[in-house]
């Protein structure tokens, strides 16, 4: 019922998008706990992505509002789910995995804490879950505002 809700919610969007965006599927990322609502569009996809991805998170924010709102409501379970488009947000979902691998490899190296560049919200929870299960490894967020970013400590088995 909650993802019927929300495939609807993005149809509506999208509708009145100026590019012509189709529904493509619903699917969960590895790990079953995340719902992907994919759109694809045949024409040049980056008014949709935006800089950096801006407007699919500005996108991904409002379809969530309005999830929480009906989700109050009527008492629906909490739903993690990200919008997509032609796949980039599972290539810069793939991209951060694999610079922070990188990065807690450096960490295990040099036995120190590693700084990763500012992120928002989304990519830094993407850091902090991908780290999870991972013994020698735990991370921080530091700073403020734009600034905020994670921290990759190594941990000693000792």
């Amino acid at each position: 019922m909650e993802a019927d809700f929300i495939k609807k919610t993005i149809e509506g969007i999208i509708e009145n998008f100026p590019v012509k965006t189709y529904f493509k599927e619903v699917s969960a990322l590895p790990g079953g706990d995340i719902l992907r609502f994919d759109l694809a569009t045949e024409e040049d996809p980056r008014s949709l992505i935006g800089i950096d991805g801006q407007n699919l998170l500005a996108l991904n924010h409002l379809v969530k509002k309005i999830y929480e709102k009906q989700r109050e409501k009527n008492s629906w379970r909490e739903l993690n789910f990200i919008v997509d488009v032609n796949g980039y947000q599972e290539r810069r979902i793939q991209e951060l995995k694999n610079r922070a691998q990188i990065m807690a490899e450096r960490a295990r190296f040099f036995k120190s804490n590693i700084e990763c560049p500012p992120m928002n919200p989304y990519e830094r929870m993407i850091i902090h879950s991908f780290f999870t299960e991972v013994p020698d490894i735990k991370t921080e967020s530091t700073g403020i505002g734009r600034d905020r970013r994670v921290v990759i400590k190594y941990v000693s088995q000792e």
